[in-house]
């Protein structure tokens, strides 16, 4: 079971970690996707990890703003969120898989991910 936590309110400018943690499971065996539902929007891919750590990939609205990383040793995969916009105002889910099946163009694709946190709710004030 996943769990994501560390969503909150925050200005615009400003940053949040967001963290997603494993019951039951070892978190390091698995690939490790975020996704993001803003309201009366579908959910869309926001960035991810390789089970290593070695690959990461993100979406073009939030490169260069958004660090996706993992401690293998903790069973957490974290999400830093730098310089957030209120477009960015969104529940934020974390998602892991066998990377033996999520891998290359489907890490972004939320349908390949099995296992899915209860999510957190991100809100960026203008």
């Amino acid at each position: 079971q996943l769990q994501a936590s560390g969503g909150g309110l925050v200005q615009v400018g400003g940053s949040l970690r967001l963290s997603c943690a494993a019951s039951g499971r070892t978190l390091s065996s698995y690939v490790v996707g975020w996704f993001r539902q803003a309201p009366g929007k579908e959910r869309e891919f926001v960035a991810a990890i390789t089970w290593s750590g070695a690959g990461t990939y993100y979406a073009d609205s939030v490169k260069g703003r958004f660090t996706i990383s993992r401690d293998n040793t903790e069973n957490t995969v974290s999400l830093q969120m730098n310089n957030l916009k209120p477009e960015d105002t969104a529940v934020y889910y974390c998602a892991a898989d066998d990377p033996a099946q999520v891998y290359g163009s489907r890490l972004s694709e939320e349908n390949e991910y099995d296992y899915w946190g209860q999510g957190t709710q991100v809100t960026v004030s203008s």
